[in-house]
């Protein structure tokens, strides 16, 4: 199994964690206006409120940039990897790594989808789920 450095949980974003687990892509949406916001926070920035609840996203979506980060090397990383911001259908852009492609044939626009994979998380050693995505089959 490979590893990735284990994520900084708060009560704000534990929901988003314990969707992954259950191979769900939550979304944290304004209680009050119901604004979807990505990445998870407090406070909505459209009207302030401090209420919140979450959708399961569809997990489709399209290419709306990406990265080859290169530098500095990390050793839990298989090279080349493509970083890319997902443009999801509910309308809220995610950061993720884009998988099963080859990075010469990634296009801004091209559809996508979630899937689910399992790391060991460091430096605990523990299951870490995290979403990533791959071409629309």
């Amino acid at each position: 199994m490979a590893s990735r450095l284990a994520p900084s949980i708060s009560p704000d974003t534990e929901f988003f964690w314990s969707g992954l687990k259950d191979n769900e892509l939550r979304i944290q949406r304004c209680a009050d206006c119901q604004t979807l916001r990505v990445p998870p926070r407090p406070m909505c920035g459209t009207c302030q409120s401090l209420k919140w609840d979450y959708v399961v996203a569809s997990g489709r979506g399209t290419v709306y940039s990406f990265v080859m980060p290169q530098y500095p090397p990390l050793p839990f990383l298989q090279y080349p990897y493509v970083v890319a911001l997902i443009e999801l259908d509910e309308g809220v852009r995610i950061v993720s790594n884009l998988c099963d492609i080859d990075p010469a044939a990634i296009e801004v626009g091209m559809h996508v989808e979630v899937f689910f994979e399992t790391f060991e998380a460091l430096p605990s050693g523990d299951e870490l789920v995290l979403h990533q995505f791959r071409p629309a089959g």
